[in-house]
């Protein structure tokens, strides 16, 4: 198989461009859908949660996507990616 030199890549910023921080991550599932929703969270006093949402779930499986595909190189390249047995997604939501 021949190696083909890799294209130069220009980023290009667009007006409508942004960027986001998140730190929070809600996540539905049921027989037909996994939903996540992006955003941040900030507590406004003791008894006060406001969390912004930001990302569409179009945009969620398309990063999904891309993580699945780059673990997938990578543990093919450098083995297994081993999580702390502690890590229990079954144990109940993360937010």
């Amino acid at each position: 198989m021949q190696n083909l030199p890799q294209p130069s890549i220009q980023l290009i910023t667009t007006k409508d461009y942004r960027e986001n921080y998140a730190n929070s991550v809600q996540v539905r599932v049921n027989v037909w859908d996994f939903f996540l929703v992006f955003g941040t969270l900030q507590q406004q006093d003791e008894s006060k949660v406001e969390v912004n949402n930001f990302l569409s779930p179009q945009q969620a499986k398309a990063l999904h996507t891309i993580l699945e595909q780059n673990l997938v190189n990578y543990e093919a390249t450098f083995g297994e990616i081993k999580l702390d047995p502690r890590m229990n997604p079954a144990g109940g939501p993360i937010h």
